[in-house]
């Protein structure tokens, strides 16, 4: 079996396909969506939130903040699942919400073109980690590779297309220096 995995990996980079670790929603143990509605390859835009929730940094709770959310969104809000598409923990792992190919609920009018990447917790309290930092790079990268993000995207905070301090002084500092960040 690791044979067949090292000959997947050679194969993939061959072809200029990174794999990512993502944490699966059934990993974190999340709910299937209600309904999906499917977005079009080849977006123009990236938006990065934060959860401003409890902070996390290991499975367990990220995990955990997770599972909150998608409560809260699913059962308080009434939506089909977690608005985001992904999230990030400071446990340096990227957790799967919505997915790759499935519309969000992180940001009006944005929703249709755009994917969400939320970093879990407060980035007002917080600093992102090198590690996260990092992974949401890694993230973007392989949407990109796969088609679903165009190469030539924009990346934006929440607050840019939305009237909030989503993603969090912090974390928006952060983002601000990322190359395709815009103003």
């Amino acid at each position: 079996m690791k044979a067949f995995f090292a000959l997947l990996a050679v194969l993939c980079l061959a072809h200029g396909i990174s794999a990512i670790s993502i944490v699966t929603k059934s990993q974190w143990g999340g709910r299937a969506a209600t309904s999906k509605s499917y977005l079009a390859k080849g977006l123009s835009y990236v938006v990065i939130h934060h959860s401003a929730g409890a902070y996390c940094n290991t499975l367990a709770t990220c995990s955990a903040q997770m599972r909150n959310m998608q409560s809260y969104h699913m059962d308080s809000l009434g939506w089909a699942d977690i608005g985001y598409n992904y999230g990030i923990g400071a446990d340096g792992n990227i957790y799967e919400g919505r997915g790759a190919g499935v519309m969000g609920a992180h940001a009006t009018n944005w929703n249709s073109k755009s994917y969400g990447i939320m970093f879990i917790g407060n980035y007002n309290d917080y600093t992102p980690t090198a590690t996260q930092v990092a992974k949401a790079k890694e993230l973007i990268a392989w949407l990109v590779s796969q088609g679903y993000v165009a190469s030539n995207y924009t990346l934006y905070g929440h607050r840019q297309v939305g009237s909030t301090e989503c993603p969090g002084n912090n974390l928006y500092n952060e983002i601000k220096k990322w190359s395709n960040w815009k103003a």
